[in-house]
């Protein structure tokens, strides 16, 4: 589709959104404590629970998981809703078991865990690089293919202009606000992409006249080729209407729906620095639980908004959106491997009313730029604190928040010379290809935490060497699939047994019990960390009060060096100098304020530090929120067993 697909009409909505998007934006930069590393990376921590959670939702479900989510759908039934209902469960695990160990130890990112857990800093360093790749390679490169597919199926503007457009608007406010923006602006997004969802879903199931009919519709929508026996494929099979398959099915065998896909969700929403740092940003324990409760309620609704949508649009436009020739499909959307990543823009281009339609178009661009921002002040945040500082040991406040800044400008240049690689996947490939590589990564990352928290005798030298072999191991396999693909359907399957009969879900899982393993053998095998040093580091002693020690970098606590105090005595001493416009400018996007802040004293900071590291709760509102926690997961089991 080369030409615009929308009325003027709808332009005007989609500008006024980013218009509004950007002022809401440029505001919170100037309501948001920008002059230290905990109001531009923690949003000062004051965070309310209805802002963390609306955000940790919209930093979930963005552009990617209506493109992916809804594709995936239509070509292989709704089995795939088992990542979004296992999210459920995993973000009430981040709330109640990961946030209390978080919280009472003070960290300001993930990678920083780890310092202080196991002492030395090539744990840290080594995770914080480890972070910021399966991230671009993930996050980044599945959002910015969904908004290029946008783009391309919508507006008919070109692909590479548009997104530079749309990441310089975003850089704008991630950069000047920090996380405070970041927050503000996703609460906005959720209620619009909420809101144009659910009439979407809606026009929909009429269209497809309810629920009643959607069965046979989708049980029907064989497209021409297969019809004219062109090819075998694309005939829809009786396991689209199950969670749980076979445990040999190929697309999802229930021991990996189970366990694996847990298991992955559990990294993604428990270790990454996206998830974990929003909920870093709450005023405190209640608040940071209660946003976990809130979005994991809000991980029930992509079976209306999503799911069942990628299913209708494949009744609906059946030739298009299950094409199985490459001729049919360059025609349809310019791929020959296959068309299914259209679904969800198929919908919207040809149900959604004019003006309404650029409302829906406009929440799923909101969807891109607030997962694109989040990720860009997350891993910011990571290179700032947990690489540079071991760069530059002594990096002033302002140097690492403008480094900070800095990298996010790198990030969005790689986010564009990434695209052609991103766009080589597509086919509906997209979703597989995301949760294949965090299967080869992640698994080993999340079995070292999980050591950290609840093994107190894992130590710094069987954390080390258990993570370094079972990135290995997971390189290794990664290495091998690529190396034998997968056959297309009617194929052939050449490939060696131990790759084509060993699911990558169940890779996850052995990989994850390997590690955990060689991490605890190692561990016996050398000295046990000293007790006094685990206060507030693990899941039993996360009650025990942790002491800021003085020669401990925290960087929401700052301790000025010897040399800097007679810096800023001379400093005072002269007269302040009257700052021009483009120094004035220059200092708010750095974050640089003109006005010293006092010095806290020493026992200013130690009582700051008790403040922030504290899991104290008031009665009845810990007892509202676990309410509600039990009350989310049972609604997840029912959601399971309805959908089985």
């Amino acid at each position: 589709m080369a030409e615009n697909q929308l009325e003027p009409v709808d332009i005007v909505v989609i500008s006024i959104h980013f218009v509004v998007v950007l002022l809401l934006g440029i505001w919170s930069s100037y309501k948001a404590n920008r002059s230290s590393t905990a109001g531009y990376f923690l949003a000062g921590r004051s965070m309310s629970w209805w802002l963390v959670g609306l955000s940790l939702y919209v930093t979930n479900i963005g552009s990617g998981s209506f493109i992916g989510l809804a594709g995936t759908a239509s070509a292989s039934g709704y089995a795939v809703i088992a990542y979004e209902f296992t999210g459920l469960f995993c973000l009430l695990l981040l709330g109640f078991v990961f946030m209390p160990v978080y919280i009472s130890s003070g960290i300001s990112t993930v990678p920083e865990y780890l310092n202080l857990r196991f002492g030395g800093s090539r744990l840290r360093l080594f995770l914080a690089v480890t972070s910021i790749v399966l991230t671009v390679l993930s996050s980044l490169s599945s959002e910015m293919y969904a908004g290029a597919l946008i783009i391309q199926q919508t507006l008919g503007w070109n692909i590479y202009l548009s997104v530079i457009l749309l990441l310089a608007m975003t850089v704008v406010y991630t950069i000047t606000g920090g996380l405070t923006a970041v927050i503000y602006t996703d609460a906005l997004q959720a209620i619009i992409m909420l809101v144009g969802a659910f009439i979407l879903a809606v026009i929909a199931l009429v269209e497809i006249g309810g629920f009643e009919n959607l069965y046979l519709e989708y049980m029907t929508a064989v497209p021409n080729s297969t019809l004219q026996g062109e090819t075998a494929c694309g005939i829809p099979q009786e396991s689209a209407w199950h969670i749980f398959r076979p445990a040999n099915d190929p697309n999802y065998p229930w021991p990996g729906v189970m366990f694996g896909i847990t298991l992955l969700s559990a990294y993604f929403f428990c270790t990454n620095q996206v998830f974990v740092q929003r909920s870093l940003a709450a005023k405190n324990i209640t608040h940071a639980k209660a946003g976990s409760v809130l979005a994991a309620y809000l991980k029930l609704l992509p079976m209306l908004l999503m799911i069942w949508p990628g299913m209708i649009s494949r009744a609906l436009y059946t030739d298009e959106v299950a094409c199985q020739t490459s001729e049919v499909c360059e025609e349809v959307c310019q791929n020959p491997a296959g068309c299914s990543d259209i679904a969800y823009l198929k919908l919207v281009l040809e149900l959604m009313p004019t003006g309404l339609k650029g409302l829906m178009l406009a929440a799923m661009i909101a969807a891109l730029m607030s997962s694109v921002t989040s990720t860009f002040n997350s891993l910011s945040s990571v290179f700032a604190l947990d690489i540079w500082t071991k760069l530059r040991p002594r990096a002033l406040e302002t140097e690492l928040l403008i480094v900070g800044r800095v990298i996010t400008l790198v990030l969005a240049v790689i986010c564009v010379l990434w695209l052609p690689l991103i766009q080589a996947f597509g086919a509906g490939q997209l979703f597989v290809y995301v949760q294949s590589i965090t299967s080869y990564l992640a698994p080993p990352i999340f079995g070292l935490y999980t050591m950290g928290y609840f093994f107190s005798r894992t130590t710094e030298a069987g954390a080390f060497y258990g993570l370094m072999f079972g990135e290995a191991f997971g390189v290794a396999r990664m290495i091998t699939d690529y190396a034998f693909t997968a056959p297309g359907c009617g194929q052939f399957d050449d490939r060696p047994g131990f790759v084509k009969s060993f699911h990558y879900l169940h890779f996850a899982l052995v990989l994850y019990a390997i590690t955990c393993i060689f991490i605890g053998c190692v561990s016996f095998l050398s000295a046990p960390p000293p007790i006094e040093k685990l206060k507030g580091l693990t899941w039993w002693s996360r009650h025990e009060k942790r002491i800021l020690e003085v020669k401990e970098v925290t960087k929401n606590i700052e301790k000025p060096l010897p040399e800097e105090k007679e810096k800023e005595k001379e400093v005072e001493d002269t007269e302040e100098p009257e700052i021009g416009f483009i120094r004035s400018s220059w200092n708010f996007i750095c974050g640089i304020e003109t006005e010293k802040p006092e010095e806290l004293s020493e026992k200013e900071k130690q009582d700051m530090f008790a403040k922030i590291t504290s899991l104290d709760e008031h009665p009845i509102w810990k007892r509202v929120v676990s309410i509600n926690g039990f009350i989310c997961f049972s609604v997840g089991v029912a959601a399971f067993i309805a959908f089985r």
